[in-house]
């Protein structure tokens, strides 16, 4: 399989051929690349109608929205200021848009694809004013590159671990289809030697990119995957053991023992599972690193804790509030093609325990089927809605479980196939200590310790029924996190929360506990005291007792749907979507036949606030915050039946 996906990228081209890497260059000085003369006549638009969706094979639509974009692209790139000749302009791809930028370049694989692959739904193949302007976008682009191989990116001088490693993967697929189309010569040399250049700079192991743990691992991963390819155009066995140190060292050190990547020392639903998984993918179908596969596996592993299903089959709830850097509520069950992880299925053969977080291959052959058979052409892409990682894995293909498949894997999620368990995963050399609990009625996730960015919000923070679904769903806004709100409206959850833990009234030190369903005690404070927090969990409850010197307000971000009952306990019904307040001691979702309570004993005045965090794309779901202002003791009783 290996050799087969290998090919499919590379074509026909000889490894060998034009290597570029031997080009003898200035002692301590990148090469200055002449860009090409003008004129430069515009690419004509697209036939009326165009892009044809029946024209596409299935596995080949996702190109169709890139070929409506392609000819505004193209005809962005700068030809009328000698000073910015080649800059992908028009803000098309990544911020700052601007010509020092070297991330806005990436689209060159994108022009050159289209340039090199002819197909009968695209009339660019071989045309000779998109060649023209991709040469001169070529040469920009190698001309940012700084003497050591480093690209920047927010500044001119910046020398960028994300530019240069995704810049390696891009340039590298550049030049594999400028060799598959037979065209620009000169410039294939060029461009081998500053990918030489680029794998000097980047896999140095003395470049503080990879200072141990290793900050953004995604990125680290791109320019390892890039390398690789970059490698298998053109093999070089010095820098081919350079590479291999590295990912072995990726492998020790850009990945916790809790099982997630590093970004920047936490975990990101986002990077783990959309970027970094598919990169590690690439370095597994092009050589069978065995590595790598073993990274999966323990990412697998992490992630099926912090991914809760929903009973209805519509999709799969994160941990939102605990992702370090960016926001994911959750994933469909069916996701339609530009879906950034196709790559990473290919992890699906050897790592089963990944396969429920895959589209099937019934489902995604429905969805292109559809595609094709919906009216009129393919609609472009918005401006920055562009990556190319969509098209530059699609050669690759895909490796889907089967719907039998990913059922039977969903089967097998710990938190279905075991009723009774708690379990910590916790990282060395820091104090994150990532808690799940499982019992009969529920299924509890949270956080405690240093925060790995500001962006994170501790405490409790994802609780699930296995039969009403997501409950309560933390984010990472301190007006949408399951928090204690001190007067000022500051969130617990937004400080390190120092925490013990016991088991059946003993100190637990994080092993799985299983069988068994002994009480669960989280005891968490703020460093200055201000609020202390007691968390029990049963089989079927979970307690917050709070107390704090000052008022507080207990606030608890819900998951609610619109087929939902819900009403305060004084009767007033809380409509989905809508604003509510009301005098009361509680609080009750009825969902599919089951009664989920909250209940605080004291009647106060509460309210239920709609915001406009939707979850899923079907079913409706929506984040409506709870909040419960008291004098500073409270005990809030949730009850899962």
């Amino acid at each position: 399989m290996v050799l087969s996906r290998r090919g499919m990228l590379l074509g026909t081209v000889g490894l060998g051929a034009a290597a570029g890497f031997g080009l003898a260059l200035p002692a301590g000085a990148a090469a200055s690349v002449t860009p090409p003369a003008g004129p430069f006549p515009p690419l004509p638009p697209l036939p009326a109608g165009a892009p044809v969706r029946k024209l596409f094979t299935p596995s080949e639509q996702r190109f169709g929205p890139y070929l409506a974009i392609l000819p505004g692209m193209v005809n962005d790139v700068e030809v009328a200021d000698a000073a910015k000749l080649g800059y992908l302009g028009g803000g098309w791809w990544r911020t700052p848009s601007g010509p020092t930028n070297a991330r806005v370049q990436e689209h060159v694989f994108t022009l050159s694809w289209f340039h090199a692959n002819a197909r009968s739904w695209n009339p660019y193949s071989g045309d000779a004013a998109l060649l023209h302007r991709l040469e001169a976008a070529i040469t920009h682009y190698l001309n940012l590159q700084h003497a050591d191989g480093s690209w920047p990116e927010y500044s001119a001088t910046e020398q960028s671990k994300a530019a240069t490693g995704f810049g390696l993967g891009y340039l590298a697929k550049t030049l594999a289809n400028l060799r598959r189309a037979r065209a620009l010569p000169t410039r294939r040399g060029q461009i081998g030697a500053a990918l030489h250049r680029g794998m000097t700079w980047f896999l140095d192991p003395a470049n503080p990119i990879w200072a141990s743990p290793v900050h953004y691992a995604n990125q680290n991963t791109a320019g390892l995957a890039g390398s690789t390819l970059a490698l298998e155009l053109d093999p070089d066995a010095a820098m081919q053991a350079k590479l291999a140190d590295r990912i072995a060292y990726l492998a020790a050190h850009g990945q916790s023992p809790a099982g997630f990547f590093y970004e920047p020392t936490g975990m990101d639903i986002n990077y783990n599972f959309e970027v970094m998984l598919s990169e590690l993918a690439e370095i597994h179908v092009l050589t069978g690193d065995r590595t790598v596969l073993s990274m999966a596996e323990k990412f697998a592993s992490w992630f099926a804790h912090t991914i809760v299903r929903e009973p209805d089959g519509s999709g799969s709830l994160a941990y939102t509030g605990m992702s370090a850097r960016t926001t994911v509520t959750g994933y469909d069950d069916v996701i339609p093609d530009r879906d950034r992880t196709s790559l990473a299925s290919f992890f699906v053969p050897e790592v089963p325990a990944l396969a429920p977080f895959f589209t099937s291959a019934e489902d995604r052959a429905a969805t292109r089927a559809a595609w094709g058979a919906a009216s009129g052409p393919s609609p472009g892409l918005a401006k920055q809605d562009t990556s190319p990682r969509i098209i530059a894995h699609a050669p690759y293909g895909e490796s889907l479980p089967s719907k039998a498949a990913k059922q039977a894997a969903i089967t097998q999620l710990p938190y279905l196939v075991n009723s009774n368990f708690a379990v910590q995963r916790r990282d060395n050399g820091t104090d994150q200590a990532y808690t799940f609990v499982r019992r009969p009625g529920l299924y509890l996730a949270a956080f405690f310790g240093t925060r790995p960015s500001s962006k994170v919000r501790g405490s409790a923070g994802l609780l699930w029924h296995p039969a009403a679904g997501a409950i309560v769903q933390s984010q990472q806004a301190d007006t949408e996190c399951w928090a204690s709100l001190l007067p000022g409206g500051n969130p617990d959850a937004r400080s390190d929360l120092d925490a013990t833990y016991q088991v059946g009234g003993r100190v637990w030190d994080g092993r799985r506990i299983s069988p068994g369903s002994a009480p669960v005690v989280v005891d968490y404070a703020l460093p200055d005291g201000r609020i202390r927090t007691t968390l029990t969990i049963t089989p079927n409850t979970v307690t917050r007792a709070v107390r704090g010197t000052s008022a507080l307000t207990e606030q608890v971000p819900l998951v609610l749907k619109p087929t939902d009952s819900v009403s305060f306990s004084d009767g007033t019904p809380i409509v989905h979507g809508r604003n509510t307040t009301a005098t009361a001691t509680g609080l009750t979702i009825r969902r599919g036949g089951r009664s989920i309570t909250f209940h605080w004993g004291t009647a106060l005045a509460a309210s239920v606030t709609a915001t406009s965090v939707a979850v899923l794309s079907s079913g409706g779901r929506r984040i409506h915050v709870l909040r419960v202002p008291h004098g500073g003791t409270l005990s809030t009783v949730i009850t899962l039946p």
